[in-house]
């Protein structure tokens, strides 16, 4: 392959992991209730506990930003605040049990909705996507 097909080849990858993303992220349980920003940090919480300036570092926005996602997702029931025992001005950010079972929900829509525009392929359709998504994990953990 030629460079100039290489970079062809990566616009063409960029677009359309994109544009799956993007319907993935608006289609499903939670499209009404949970703009994708809200599901975001509903995952970043999901494993770890975290203060509010940690998430707004990960998910890349401002401070207030993150305050003002933080204070719709308390205020929904999904995350929890906990004053920091060693330091009174800190707070740390839990999902509640409605959070995860939202997240879970969310997930399972979503991986169905990916499920369900894959009932047309063949087998060997399948097999060269699970082969994409070997090579393009291998491509993504290499950043």
């Amino acid at each position: 392959m030629t460079p100039s097909e290489r970079r062809r080849l990566a616009v063409d990858l960029r677009s359309v992991c994109m544009r799956i993303s993007r319907r993935v992220r608006f289609s499903g349980a939670g499209r009404d209730t949970l703009p994708p920003h809200q599901v975001s940090v509903l995952g970043k919480l999901e494993k770890h506990i975290r203060t509010p300036r940690e998430l707004a570092e990960i998910e890349c926005v401002s401070a207030p930003s993150m305050t003002r996602t933080v204070n719709a997702l308390v205020e929904q029931g999904f995350v929890r605040r906990d004053a920091d025992p060693d330091d009174g001005r800190q707070v740390h950010l839990q999902l509640t049990p409605e959070g995860r079972k939202t997240l879970s929900a969310i997930r399972r829509s979503r991986d169905e909705w990916v499920r369900s525009r894959m009932d047309d392929l063949t087998e060997e359709e399948c097999a060269v996507v699970r082969e994409a998504v070997d090579i393009l994990e291998r491509v993504v953990s290499n950043t």
